[in-house]
């Protein structure tokens, strides 16, 4: 917390176990709690693999246990309008999106944060694993002290607003520790298996999930010689870098996808984990965000991530001639995807992050994407 005091603190409950540590913590602090659970899909809802009715029973369950009071809230026409449709829009755009960033955005840091303050909250928590300091004139989103479980990747999109009134109160705490808390506490959710998936949509067959919106388009599998190796399901279903799902085999594999081309519906795939088509040293940036509210001064040195498992590597950013930045790395990349986000970070303070919307390849192996000149694009 930033302050001291005993708050109103509103705190969003998954029925997992990080929320419901969160709020144990903040009881035991003294805060008055009131927990809300968001219900953010409903397509399905009928569907095996639709867990939202047990996601609640376990969020009950467990504030039932902490004495806490506990709100229900339903946000599924704002998910579908301000994230599902934008999904959507990317993967038929060629782009591998990143739901997550968008739902922390426009779900979980505005819309939700709109509706605790409706209820008189004074702060707003969550069992995101980051941190907030506020060291001089503004905010600033941290790392988690758990890098394992980090998730300020997820979060760059927050503005001073949002981190003036939020709370992480697992900022310091690793998830064996998270996890030992719970059963120590006696709390029914102890054990319970994290989510994955989509962002609030959950873990499902993706294929034919995502095939129930977006009509697939088969076509070719090329080499980047132009070598018919196969055909794809549609350019939707695969990503770069992907290796599983193509069904192609033969000399020289295994193959991974390098490249897709939307006029020409054509996946290109190159042989072998390290082919230096799968490398970019540069990258193209759009819908840029900047947590401190203002953009740095430009050349900008630091560290970013392409991807939320992917380490951080040191960077140039600079002006871009095009539409947003040109961010150069000290050393090659593998499978920069468009449509994911790009991070940046100053040792453990997240700077902000933009929408990769083309990578630029590697200077060694330009020559041989000569049919697209150098440009590799597709979240």
């Amino acid at each position: 917390m930033k302050s001291t005091s005993k708050q109103h603190v509103v705190i969003s409950v998954s029925g997992g176990v990080d929320s419901t540590v969160a709020a144990w913590l903040l009881k035991k602090q003294g805060h008055r709690l009131t927990a809300v659970f968001m219900k953010n899909w409903e397509e399905d809802d009928g569907q095996d693999y639709c867990g939202a009715a047990e996601d609640y029973e376990s969020a009950r369950s467990a504030c039932e246990q902490l004495a806490i009071p506990l709100r229900t809230v339903n946000f599924a026409t704002e998910y579908w309008d301000q994230v599902f449709s934008d999904f959507l829009a990317e993967i038929s755009a060629g782009h591998t999106p990143n739901p997550d960033v968008l739902c922390n955005r426009e779900i979980k840091f505005k819309a939700f944060f709109d509706f605790a303050f409706s209820l008189g909250a004074e702060m707003v928590a969550t069992g995101h694993y980051a941190g907030i300091d506020h060291p001089r004139d503004h905010y600033r989103l941290l790392k988690a002290k758990d890098r394992n479980k980090d998730q300020s990747y997820f979060l760059y999109t927050l503005d001073q607003r949002a981190l003036a009134r939020a709370c992480f109160p697992l900022a310091q705490l690793s998830k064996p520790q998270v996890r030992a808390l719970a059963r120590d506490a006696g709390l029914p959710n102890h054990a319970r298996k994290g989510s994955t998936g989509i962002c609030f949509i959950g873990e499902r067959p993706f294929k034919a999930f995502l095939s129930r919106y977006l009509r697939p388009q088969p076509g070719e599998i090329r080499t980047l010689k132009g070598e018919l190796k196969g055909t794809h399901d549609g350019l939707m279903y695969y990503t770069i870098g992907q290796r599983h799902g193509l069904g192609i085999g033969g000399p020289g594999g295994p193959w991974y996808v390098a490249d897709k081309s939307l006029p020409e519906n054509v996946l290109y795939v190159v042989a072998g984990h390290d082919h230096p088509a799968l490398y970019s040293t540069d990258l193209q940036v759009r819908d840029l965000h900047w947590v401190s509210g203002a953009a740095p001064p430009l050349p900008l040195h630091c560290h970013a991530k392409i991807r939320y498992r992917a380490p951080d590597e040191a960077c140039r950013i600079d002006p871009s001639a095009r539409e947003g930045l040109t961010v150069t790395f000290a050393r090659p990349q593998r499978a920069v995807t468009p449509g994911q986000s790009v991070v940046f970070y100053d040792d453990d303070v997240c700077l902000g992050g933009g929408i990769i919307t083309a990578r630029f390849a590697s200077e060694g192996v330009r020559s041989s994407l000569s049919r697209s000149p150098a440009t590799v694009s597709g979240c």
